[in-house]
Formats: C-alpha cells, structure tokens, sequence
C-alpha cells in the first residue's frame, strides 16, 4: 500500500515557538539599532530565515557590523534556546494528528538550525514520532521560500515531489512546496488576516490534517483508508 511522503514545518506548525522567536529578535535586533517589534515578525516576516529578516531591516535603517550581529545572534539563539526548554508547547492538536497518520512516512522541514529543531521536538515529546528525519535550511545550506530545501528532504526520503504532500503555516513554506511541486496544506491560523495561496488546501486546525491527507491519498494515489469525514476545509484552484 503506497503511502505519500509527509513534510512537516517545525515552527507553527509543529511547535507554538514564533511567539518566543519574535520576541528575542525583538529584543536582539532593537540592541544592535534596528527598529524591531514582534509584530513585524507574525505579520511581515512570519517563517522568514533571519539573516533575510536582517538584510532587509538594514536596507531600511542601515547597517550593523558583522562582529555586532554574530554577537547579538549568539546571545538570542542562547536565550531561546533557554525558554524553548521551559515554555514551549505543541500547536493544538498536533500530536492527535500525529498518531492518526503513525503509519505515513513523515520528516520535518524547517529554515531552523538543525539544534533548534532538536531541542524543539525533543522539549515537545514529538521526536519519537520523526526520529532523525529532520532537514535544516542550515544544513542543506538552502531555505524557503525556494524549492531546494522540499526537493532535498523528497530525495533524501526517497520520494519524488509528486509523491509528497508538505504541511506548512507560514507562506514562504507554502510557497517553496507549491514550486517544488508537492501537494500542499497551508495550516492558516490567521485566515482573516492572509490568504492561502492558489493551489494550497487551507485547514485551520492540525485535527482536521488526518481527514485531508487521507481523502488526498485515496483521490491522487488510489490508496484505500479507512478515514473519518473530511469537514471545514478549502482547496484553492481546485
């Protein structure tokens, strides 16, 4: 029984950490003089590498040298790393989603240091459900929104892009999979504010991903499940 390959994003998809993230960058970014709130971060900047989020803070409010953000990058993957051990949590209904679709081969894909991710799924309890399948845009040495980073995990996995259907919250992950090529789930918390992209299917909460992937792997791989009815969900450009 053929069964697609899942692609998980770690940060809010997975692992509740923007919120945390947002504000140590605040934080990092305001002491080295580039304005920063952690608003910029869930509304403009939302799954962004942060090398990108500062090359463009420094084109708006000029530039920092490179000895002052190592240091200050230093010190804010640091501090995270502290709170992600004492308060971070799962997205709601992630490990309900996780153990219905146990028998799905799965890998996380995140922009995230290789560590972070590690420490993330490990804090959560989620790592015994991934083991070691994780891809880091650090490690690959490629980040969403381009392609690579998707293509790279499929062929690692043994999965054409075809055969992988990739879950994601924030756009430059819906993108980067839709440009790869692979089927895609945008988890939009925040429907009232973005919209899914074309092509994307749209869920709002990770207890409705079972019902999707499983109606998508009877109707595009011709795979039988036993599934539970699919309700509350769109798909764009269908």
């Amino acid at each position: 029984m053929f069964l697609p390959l899942l692609l998980f994003d770690c940060d809010g998809t997975l692992v509740d950490s923007e919120p945390l993230l947002a504000e140590e960058m605040a934080v990092g970014l305001n002491a080295v003089g580039l304005p920063f709130a952690a608003s910029d971060y869930m509304g403009e900047f939302r799954g962004a590498r942060f090398r990108r989020i500062v090359a463009e803070l420094q084109k708006r409010h000029g530039d920092v040298t490179a000895d002052q953000l190592d240091i200050m990058e230093s010190a804010m993957r640091a501090n995270l790393a502290e709170r992600l051990t004492s308060e971070l949590t799962t997205i709601p209904g992630v490990r309900e989603a996780l153990t219905q679709l146990s028998a799905y081969p799965s890998a996380v894909v995140s922009n995230g240091p290789e560590n972070k991710i590690r420490a993330a799924l490990h804090t959560t309890r989620l790592s015994e459900y991934f083991g070691e399948r994780l891809f880091s845009g650090y490690t690959a040495n490629c980040w969403k929104p381009e392609p690579c980073l998707h293509l790279h995990a499929a062929s690692i996995m043994g999965f054409n892009a075809y055969d992988c259907i990739a879950i994601d919250d924030a756009l430059v992950g819906v993108q980067a999979a839709l440009e790869a090529g692979m089927t895609v789930i945008h988890l939009n918390r925040f429907s009232d504010v973005e919209r899914t992209p074309e092509g994307a299917i749209m869920i709002s909460s990770m207890l409705q991903l079972p019902a999707v992937v499983e109606r998508l792997t009877r109707k595009k791989w011709n795979t039988n499940l036993a599934s539970s009815a699919t309700k509350g969900v769109s798909i764009k450009g269908a």
